[in-house]
């Protein structure tokens, strides 16, 4: 079985940080760049880090024995998301997974980590722009209650493509926090049937 944890980056995870930017964003944001958010009281720079557990079984087998617990291979930085706080609002510049981990709930459980962070920090409404051609994105957001509000011709200086500017209100009524609990379960289901395990602490 393998583990998933989600929390704040720290200064020691700004190299294997960058690496990942580069995997997934061909260098979006500089060492000095991330070192600005962690240094930033308004940016919530969060990590998604992966790693080996002991299975049940084996767990069965030592109970009883004075054998110490085995060691863990080391966790891997596999997920990257940040959001600064502006005024009321939360606005998430980014949300990466590392390709190998794509596909497997791991963005949802990231993005939910972000909107909980927002949460936390008693705003009221998040955005955020996003590729028009990545159907997996839009259809994650809109899975959160984004709406489409607006169009950015060309912002993408790679490609030449639009952006499209998603907003989701509303964070800070009750019904929300309902929401984000509800989310949780779904996500930590579909987590384990993928043969890993959320942990209980965030940030």
């Amino acid at each position: 079985m393998r583990f998933l944890e989600i929390k704040q980056i720290a200064p020691e995870h700004l190299n294997s940080a960058v690496e990942l930017d580069r995997l997934c964003f061909g260098g979006l944001w500089t060492l000095e760049g991330y070192r600005r958010e962690l240094d930033s009281p308004n940016s919530d720079l969060l990590g998604l880090w992966t790693g080996e557990i002991e299975d049940s079984e084996s767990s069965q087998n030592r109970a009883g024995t004075h054998h110490p617990p085995p060691l863990q291979i080391p966790p891997t930085l596999i997920g990257l998301g940040c959001l600064w706080a502006i005024l009321e609002e939360a606005h998430i510049i980014m949300l990466a997974i590392h390709p190998e981990f794509q596909g497997r709930g791991f963005g949802q459980a990231l993005l939910w980590a972000l909107l909980k962070s927002a949460c936390d920090r008693q705003l009221e409404r998040s955005t955020l722009e996003v590729r028009d051609s990545n159907l997996a994105a839009v259809s994650l957001y809109k899975k959160f209650g984004f709406k489409e509000a607006g169009r950015r011709k060309r912002y993408y200086e790679d490609t030449g493509e639009d952006a499209l500017v998603m907003w989701r209100s509303g964070l800070e009524k009750p019904e929300f926090q309902e929401y984000l609990a509800v989310e949780e379960r779904e996500m930590r289901d579909r987590l384990q049937r993928e043969k890993f395990i959320l942990g209980d602490r965030y940030f």
